[in-house]
């Protein structure tokens, strides 16, 4: 590959040399990207002579006559940012661009691999993990960082995981960019919505993190992925075809549509079971009394897809509050599933509008696989590594 090795500032920079080392002993070709405060650290003429590249840090430098930011983001294949400080972070997470890398951000539309790097207590800071969560939202794979003496002089996590993780990364990466090249795969997130009136209706707390990051992990992984989604405040991933609904009705309709095209669906949404009988024009007005609402069943469109199946791979979950794998294991079999994905929604850690989650996944042959509590971008790599080993299974 041609992989975009960005250089931000702050002490791990001297690690860069050994990533791009590393990268060159794979076989790839790096092209060196440094922002000004990482030439404090080290210098270009390091990166440059290691590389055989020029490294760019300004947006002013003229190179082979194109814009450079350009032209180097149509020409990678990888942009690794290692180390990635704080500040780049917060760029990053929020369309900034006033030096080269920033810009080079905004106009690279392949898969992007950040390696953070800063104080423990400011990796720990609300703003930085709201903004790793706005990046991982849209795809961007992030190497944890490691634990230990920091420059500072205070012990913890921060420190620019070491080369030899980085490069098991970009490995794990390559390795995974093109198992679902060729598939086409359904993916369904978030509530639903359904009105009572024009102020009120009935709904639930799905942030639709979930499903976002399992069609995010598809993309990832080489495949054409249509996303369809309820009403969330959440970026959509790069790379998706997004099909935006508001009802079950509307949802049911979308994928009932799209169904017998694809190979691979994943039904993550949390459809409402149930939606007002009778929908007010107006504002239903205050009374005296109480109010009954009369509720009706919507479609189950889960069930409807178990019955349409030919050969399509077909996941669903369960998301409970009790009887978690007695629940699960009925609905597999209820609804003609492939695979189910249990999660408990009581727990305050991975329940609903969380950033984590934690599942059991059963298949056709009662195997159980635990995935342990981690973030909801891991849990779905965990998901589609399963899914993959299913479908390599003669049937």
């Amino acid at each position: 590959m041609k992989v975009l090795l960005a250089v931000t500032g702050c002490i791990g920079a001297y690690k860069s040399a050994s990533v791009l080392r590393l990268l060159q002993k794979e076989g790839h070709e790096v092209f060196p990207v440094m922002t000004r405060n990482a030439e404090r650290f080290i210098s270009s003429m390091t990166l440059e002579k290691l590389s055989g590249n020029r490294a760019v840090s300004s947006l002013w430098e003229t190179g082979n006559g194109e814009v450079d930011h350009i032209s180097s983001a149509r020409n990678a294949d990888l942009l690794l940012v290692a180390p990635a400080t704080a500040n780049i972070l917060a760029k990053f997470a929020h369309g900034l661009a006033d030096d080269f890398l920033s810009t080079l951000f905004l106009a690279f539309e392949g898969p992007v691999m950040i390696a953070p790097a800063m104080n423990m207590v400011m990796w720990e800071n609300s703003a930085t993990r709201n903004n790793c969560r706005i990046l991982e939202s849209r795809g961007i794979r992030f190497i944890t960082p490691g634990e230990g003496y920091q420059a500072c002089g205070e012990v913890g996590p921060g420190r620019l995981a070491e080369p030899e993780v980085i490069l098991e990364a970009v490995r794990d990466f390559l390795h995974k960019k093109q198992t679902l090249a060729g598939k086409k795969i359904l993916v369904t997130a978030g509530p639903t919505i359904q009105d009572l009136d024009p102020v009120r209706f009935v709904s639930n707390r799905s942030s639709g993190r979930m499903g976002y990051a399992l069609a995010a992990e598809a993309v990832e992984r080489g495949a054409e992925v249509c996303l369809v989604s309820g009403p969330v405040a959440i970026t959509p991933p790069g790379g998706v075809n997004l099909v935006l609904v508001r009802s079950a009705e509307e949802m049911a309709e979308a994928v009932f549509a799209l169904f017998p095209e694809m190979d691979i669906t994943i039904k993550a949404a949390a459809v409402a079971d149930y939606s007002p009988a009778k929908v007010s024009r107006g504002k239903i007005k205050k009374g005296s009394g109480n109010l009954v609402i009369e509720l009706k069943r919507t479609t189950d469109i889960l069930s409807e897809l178990g019955k349409r199946k030919t050969n399509q791979f077909l996941a669903g979950f369960a998301a409970e509050s009790e009887d978690l794998l007695a629940n699960a294991n009925r609905k597999l079999e209820d609804k003609n599933l492939d695979l189910i994905i249990a999660n408990d929604i009581t727990s305050e850690v991975t329940g609903f509008a969380s950033t984590d989650n934690q599942v059991i996944m059963l298949d056709r042959a009662k195997n159980r696989i635990e995935l342990p509590r981690s973030s909801k971008e891991e849990i779905a790599s965990g998901i589609w590594d399963r899914i993959q080993e299913l479908l390599r299974q003669p049937d």
